[in-house]
């Protein structure tokens, strides 16, 4: 783990939650000045502590009003079958995140879409035919209670 102090922790909760900041800004919230503030950014980039910047998109303002939660489970667990099974997924745009879990099933697939149609058109064309599926289990969001990209920084301070 990186070590990192008050400041450093300061500058990523205020980047988790703005991150089209200005660097004066930013350092005006964390208390350095601007050239110092610029240095300890580079570094938290270069140590990839941060790893981007992006923008969020309301999913319904673009037509994608289905949100899903799929689990899978494959039938074999070698790893070309598993790697087979994780290239197709990668190649899915309707798959925002995906994520290897213990228990009885192998995956959570986090899906976006946009009607049920287009879920099913998903479900059937490109899920159950994927090589190695040998059960899915899907629940749809009926309702966003809390939804954050940002990590919880806060026990990390000393």
């Amino acid at each position: 783990m990186a070590e990192l102090d008050r400041t450093d922790l300061r500058m990523l909760a205020v980047l988790q939650g703005e991150g089209r900041i200005t660097n004066a800004e930013l350092a005006e919230r964390v208390n350095l000045s601007p050239s110092a503030c610029l240095r300890r950014l580079q570094r938290l980039e270069s140590e990839g502590i941060l790893t981007g910047y992006s923008a969020q998109v309301d999913p319904e303002a673009v037509g994608l009003g289905l949100q899903a939660f799929v689990r899978v489970q494959l039938s074999k667990h070698e790893s070309e079958a598993i790697e087979r099974f994780v290239a197709q997924l990668n190649g899915w745009d309707e798959v925002v995140a995906c994520y290897a879990l213990t228990g009885d099933m192998d995956y959570l697939m986090h899906i976006y879409v946009a009607d049920l149609q287009h879920f099913s058109r998903f479900l059937l064309d490109r899920l159950l035919n994927a090589s190695g599926v040998a059960d899915v289990n899907s629940s749809f969001v009926l309702r966003t209670v809390k939804r954050s990209a940002a990590l919880p920084l806060s026990q990390l301070e000393r």
